[in-house]
């Protein structure tokens, strides 16, 4: 494996130190194609010389990048106690980038298929341990994990405790029954809670949708990225209403929907650039791509989502029934659509029925777990139910979660969330 190569430099009150790593593609062949993953290392300028412990933050999705410094306020807290690790996941970021451009290199959709399966959460942690490793020797570090990041915290745990001090997690403590199935179950249930909620506070809104369904069935209507804009892919524009601080801008997107034009009402050009803009996945197709492996053990996925939502006919679009947006789902339509999915379908595809995955989660190592876990479990969360949270708080041992209603799945962003958890831990014998 290549030497760690770092390059540091000062902005304003921080030290900022940019790390590249070479990664093997396939841990299990270390020998074999390698990657690289990027991280920034960031620590105030007053405390450069403190010799303070290193706190890793692992992003949610999958797919995401790490956030970029002074993008997210939590990231101030935490450099108080912590020099802070920012990893770009691998295919994602500066890291050895994933999607439609970079993966035509390497041939088909099987080629595609299984360069992809190698960029789970358990690839995560094998990056993640030899950053560690090469930063700071066998030091276990502190991880805090937001979302997806909660699922790789666990997997962490399963297969490399050796290397975490302590864990924090937001909205991120996953299922361990190991189908998507079983989250999509819940979630949808949870959607029509959502929608409930979001018409009562905005019940013109819901005919409005109709009528934008109504306007998108009868008119080719286009995106400004040239795709035609389907009904049921407006419908997905609510997977955002678990998010606070996008449930009123919903409502900002939806009433400029409509201007006279020369044939009649129209959409907008600024209704499609919004909307548009929220639904394209050209910032993070491994999103998509990957969605629902990350909750399969062994078996295919088979497109969840798509099964779930035909069973649930109240989510269909027709006259008889009141419109309800959808959430946070993959569907297959998607890669026929999106033009940054389109030529990833086939890979997509096959990755959906993909029969062997191996497990992410060591269920009995967990039971025996001896890394302290803090868990914030929102009471409303959209995307990580709380149900199967607190399931998998009582599985592992040493967790203790914290229940509240009184932020929404992105609470670390726009609130004291991370504040919290670390008095926590430190009131926990």
């Amino acid at each position: 494996m290549n030497a760690l190569r770092s390059r540091t430099y000062r902005h304003q009150d921080l030290v900022t130190i940019e790390h590249r790593l070479d990664v093997p593609l396939d841990h299990h062949a270390p020998d074999g194609e390698q990657l690289e993953v990027f991280a920034r290392e960031l620590v105030k300028v007053d405390k450069a010389d403190d010799n303070q412990p290193r706190l890793l933050f692992l992003q949610g999705g999958p797919g995401g990048k790490s956030p970029r410094p002074g993008s997210d306020a939590w990231v101030e807290r935490a450099l108080r106690d912590y020099r802070v690790v920012l990893l770009d996941q691998r295919g994602t970021g500066l890291s050895t980038h994933a999607n439609r451009q970079t993966l035509a290199r390497r041939g088909g959709p099987e080629e595609q298929a299984e360069y992809l399966q190698h960029f789970r959460a358990d690839a995560i942690v094998h990056d993640s341990e030899a950053l560690r490793k090469a930063l700071g020797g066998d030091t276990p570090w502190t991880l805090l994990g937001q979302s997806y990041g909660g699922f790789c915290i666990l997997t962490y745990l399963s297969f490399a405790p050796a290397g975490v001090k302590e864990a924090f997690v937001t909205g991120g403590l996953p299922s361990l029954q190991g189908t998507a199935d079983v989250v999509y179950e819940t979630t949808y249930d949870h959607m029509v809670e959502k929608n409930e909620a979001y018409f009562a506070l905005h019940p013109d809104d819901r005919e409005l949708c109709a009528r934008i369904v109504r306007h998108l069935t009868e008119n080719d209507v286009r995106l400004p990225t040239g795709e035609r804009f389907s009904p049921r892919r407006f419908q997905t524009a609510g997977h955002g209403l678990g998010m606070r601080g996008v449930f009123d801008g919903l409502h900002y997107v939806l009433e400029e929907a409509f201007l006279p034009g020369s044939a009649g009402d129209e959409l907008s050009d600024t209704f499609l650039h919004a909307v548009g803009s929220g639904l394209s996945f050209a910032e993070g197709p491994l999103y998509a791509v990957l969605h629902e492996s990350i909750y399969q053990h062994g078996a295919a996925s088979r497109w969840a989502a798509e099964r779930v939502y035909t069973e649930r006919k109240e989510f269909h679009l027709d006259d008889e029934r009141p419109f309800l947006f959808t959430g946070e789902v993959i569907y297959p339509f998607f890669f026929d659509e999106d033009p940054a999915l389109v030529p990833l379908r086939e890979t997509a595809n096959l990755l959906a029925h993909k029969e062997d995955w191996p497990a992410l989660y060591d269920v009995e190592q967990l039971a025996r777990n001896e890394v302290p876990v803090f868990a914030a479990v929102y009471y409303n969360d959209l995307y990580v139910p709380r149900e199967l949270s607190l399931e998998t708080a009582k599985a592992v041992k040493r967790v203790t979660p914290w229940i509240t209603n009184e932020y929404e799945h992105d609470g670390i962003r726009v609130s004291d969330v991370l504040d919290k958890l670390f008095k926590l831990a430190k009131q926990t014998p």
